[in-house]
C-alpha cells in the first residue's frame, strides 16, 4: 500500500490544510509523554484525544487511558452497544469498514468492566450475512463475548419523534441504542461521495432502518445527520483513522484508495472528533456541511481552537 508522501508524489492532492508532518494540524504541537503522562483539562473545554504511531490496540488502550480509563464510560452491571462501521462486504485491508481488531479489543474491556452484555450490530449497505463475516467484524466480536446481531431485522426499529429534527422529524432506531445503557460509537474515518467524509456523526445512519437511510438521501443528508443527533449522541466516539479511504469512498475500489496514518481519535464530543477527521482528510471542518449544522445547532464544539486536545505519538 502507497503511503502519504507516495500519493502526493502521483498527483493525488488531499486539501489545502493537510499536512504531511502533523496529520491536519492535530499533532502541531509536543506531544505528551506517551507513559500515562496527561494534562490538565481546560475548565469547560471538550476533550479531544489524538494518539498516532502505534497499532489500533495500542493507540485505542492509551486513548481511553486518557480520558479516565474504560471504566470512566462503562461501570459493572450495564449493557453496551459498539456501533462499528460495518456496512460493505470488503475484507479489513480495504479500509472501508472498522477493524475488527478494534472490535475485538474494545469487546473485552467493556466485558472486563464489568459490562452485563456488549452487543454489535450495523444496518449494513451490502447483504448482511457476508458483510458481517467479510469484513472480519463478527468473528472479532464473537470471539471477544459480544452478541452479534443482524441489521436487517425490521422488528428490532421502533419509531421514535426527533423533536429537535429540521428534516429528519421521526426515525425507526434500533432497539440496541434505545436500551443499551452505553452507545459506544466505533466508525473508520473515510472518504464519502455524497457527504464529502463518513466520520463519527455520519456512521450513526447505521442506527436507522433502510427507509429511514433512503429518506435522508432524498430530503437533505447533511441536515439529517446532524439532526439525529438531538435525538441521541453516543456515550463515546472513538475514530479508527490507521489507513483512512481518501477517494472513491464510501466503499473504495482497491487499496490504492488509502493512506496510511497510523492515528486514532477519541472524544465525547462528536462534533469535535468529526472537525478534527475532517481536518486529517484535508478540509477546513465547516467544508463538511453535516459538522457545522450540527456546530450550529449547539450540538458539540467545531472550533478546535476552543477543544483541549491531547496528543500522543506512540514510536
Amino acid at each position: 500500500m502507497k503511503n502519504r508522501r507516495d500519493f502526493i508524489k502521483t498527483g493525488f492532492v488531499l486539501g489545502a490544510t493537510f499536512s504531511l508532518a502533523d496529520l491536519g494540524g492535530l499533532f502541531a504541537a509536543d506531544a505528551p509523554p506517551a507513559d500515562g503522562g496527561v494534562p490538565a483539562a481546560g475548565a469547560g473545554r471538550p476533550v479531544l484525544v489524538a494518539v498516532r504511531d502505534g497499532s489500533r490496540v495500542a493507540m485505542l488502550d492509551q486513548a481511553l487511558a486518557a480520558l479516565g480509563g474504560i471504566g470512566a464510560f462503562v461501570r459493572k452491571g450495564q449493557t453496551v452497544l459498539i456501533k462499528p462501521n460495518i456496512g460493505w462486504d470488503v475484507p479489513p485491508e480495504r479500509g472501508a469498514n472498522t477493524h475488527p481488531d478494534l472490535v475485538g479489543h474494545l469487546t473485552r474491556l467493556c466485558l472486563g468492566a464489568g459490562a452485563k452484555s456488549v452487543s454489535i450490530f450495523d444496518c449494513t449497505c451490502d447483504h448482511w450475512r457476508s458483510t458481517y463475516v467479510n469484513s472480519g467484524i463478527e468473528k472479532a466480536a464473537q470471539d471477544a463475548g459480544a452478541q452479534v446481531i443482524p441489521g436487517n431485522d425490521a422488528s428490532l426499529y421502533r419509531e421514535v419523534a426527533i423533536p429537535g429534527g429540521v428534516k429528519l422529524k421521526r426515525a425507526r432506531v434500533h432497539a440496541l441504542v434505545l436500551d443499551s445503557d452505553v452507545f459506544i460509537n466505533l466508525p473508520v474515518l473515510k472518504h464519502h461521495s455524497g457527504a464529502l467524509m463518513t466520520a463519527c456523526m455520519k456512521n450513526l445512519m447505521g442506527v436507522v432502518s433502510k427507509q429511514d437511510q433512503q429518506h435522508y438521501h432524498r430530503e437533505d443528508l447533511h441536515q439529517c445527520i446532524a439532526d439525529f443527533l438531538t435525538f441521541r449522541r453516543p456515550t463515546l466516539n472513538l475514530l479508527d483513522a490507521y489507513h483512512p479511504m481518501v477517494r472513491n469512498g464510501p466503499r473504495g475500489k482497491t487499496v490504492e484508495d488509502l493512506v496510511e496514518m497510523r492515528t486514532l481519535l477519541a472524544s465525547t464530543d462528536i462534533v469535535a472528533i468529526d472537525a478534527a477527521a475532517a481536518r486529517l482528510l484535508g478540509h477546513q471542518p465547516a467544508a463538511v456541511r453535516h459538522v457545522k449544522i450540527a456546530a450550529d445547532l449547539q450540538l458539540g464544539t467545531m472550533d478546535l481552537d476552543q477543544v483541549d486536545i491531547r496528543r500522543f505519538k506512540l514510536a
